[in-house]
């Protein structure tokens, strides 16, 4: 299964927008949560960053994503990229 990280920035758009991306990212399979393979320790990605594991190829997460960004009604910028690996610093832990 391929691990995928996807950032999507909305133009124009307020917090509701943001809030109706989130719940379309969701629907989608998208999650706004990682979590670290030598602990299992869950934490939180960056603003309108996603995570999604998945038997999908690139082209398809990212129309995913894009079927997604489209439902809010903005214009919008996709970027999805296949991980070869991933580390992060500073991101928040999912509180138990």
């Amino acid at each position: 299964m391929a691990r995928y990280t996807t950032r999507i920035e909305l133009h124009d758009a307020d917090g509701e927008d943001y809030d109706q991306l989130h719940a379309e990212m969701k629907k989608e399979g998208f999650s706004r949560l990682i979590k670290a393979d030598a602990d299992g320790t869950w934490y939180h990605l960056p603003w309108a960053e996603y995570n999604r594991e998945t038997d999908l190829e690139l082209d398809a997460v990212l129309a995913s994503a894009e079927s997604a960004a489209g439902r809010t009604g903005c214009k919008y910028e996709a970027l999805v990229t296949k991980s070869a690996g991933r580390r992060w610093s500073g991101l928040r832990p999912v509180k138990k």
